[in-house]
């Protein structure tokens, strides 16, 4: 079955793209603050591993909050880089852009720690790839890494460092900020994995 991973960039999706090798991935600028480094992160590994990468513009600025859009979060942020709807909105966007294609599966990166996020959870992932099913294409939407962390992930996938290098996790700019939750969390799965960071 033809599929195409949503790559953010992020050392999650870097490491699927690695272990699953989709015919395509697809990355989403949707106005975030790191856009223009997710999308040469993800492209830099598609180059790499000889897949064809996507690229989807849709400048959303108006409708984001908290830390990658710029702003002060909502008040129904669970975190701070809360973007309302946004993993529905990605997989709305890739799906769009590939359904075309015939591409028949759909990958996201959930992980089992996302349950910050109600759009990272089991639940979320079933309701959607029931939207899809109802709707003309057959498309399904698959998390493989749902039951895994970060580490586990990128143990399981043999993803090896010098295309990890290439990962971009910050959700404030095009260059590690080293303050922020997507900082923090690239540098924890460092450590867990007994790696220095780069």
């Amino acid at each position: 079955m033809t599929a195409a991973l949503l790559l953010s960039g992020g050392m999650d999706s870097v490491a699927l793209a690695w272990w699953l090798r989709p015919e395509f991935a697809v990355t989403v600028d949707y106005g975030q603050r790191p856009a223009a480094a997710e999308v040469r992160a993800a492209g830099t590994v598609c180059e790499e591993l000889g897949i064809r990468h996507l690229v989807v513009r849709a400048d959303l600025r108006e409708l984001g909050s908290g830390d990658m859009a710029g702003g002060p979060p909502l008040p129904e942020a669970p975190v701070p880089e809360w973007w309302p709807y946004r993993n529905q909105m990605l997989v709305t966007l890739a799906a769009m852009r590939v359904i075309p294609l015939g591409v028949q599966r759909l990958l996201i990166g959930c992980l089992s720690t996302d349950g910050a996020h109600a759009d990272g959870r089991p639940e979320f992932v079933g309701t959607m790839d029931a939207l899809l099913r109802l709707q003309e294409g057959g498309l399904r939407l698959q998390a493989p890494a749902i039951e895994m962390t970060g580490p586990e992930l990128i143990r399981k996938s043999g993803v090896p460092r010098e295309l990890l290098a290439w990962a971009h996790s910050c959700h404030v700019a095009d260059a590690a900020c080293g303050l922020c939750r997507g900082c923090h969390k690239h540098y924890e799965t460092l450590q867990e994995l007994g790696e220095p960071p780069y």
